[in-house]
């Protein structure tokens, strides 16, 4: 007679470190190439996060992108940071600490006049 146990895989989400309430915006400039998007976010959905926010603005040849991501530690920020900085089309990277109000919509606004 054959015994069968149920075993359930603890997610990516469970076995990974948090920072309960703390937002962090990743706001980049990048080629406007298919691939951008999906590399980015690459970073987050394999941490099993799933970002708070996205916005994206094409202009002429520029993708002007914010990304704002839920409970990650300083270090893992940092890490996240600057992977994002080593995509060959991403240009620049900055990483904000978001305060309560903040969205990533603001910062995609202020991404945008900047330039």
């Amino acid at each position: 007679m054959s015994k069968t146990m149920n075993t359930v895989a603890a997610s990516a989400s469970d076995a990974r470190v948090t920072a309960p309430g703390r937002r962090v915006a990743f706001s980049l400039v990048a080629d406007a190439d298919p691939g951008t998007l999906p590399r980015i976010l690459e970073y987050v959905a394999k941490r099993g996060l799933v970002p708070l926010a996205l916005h994206s603005r094409l202009t002429d040849d520029t993708l002007a992108i914010s990304m704002e991501v839920g409970d990650l530690p300083q270090a893992e920020t940092d890490h996240i940071g600057r992977c994002l900085g080593q995509i060959p089309m991403v240009a620049r990277v900055t990483v904000t600490e978001m305060a309560a109000t903040a969205s990533a919509a603001d910062l995609v606004t202020e991404l945008a006049a900047a330039e």
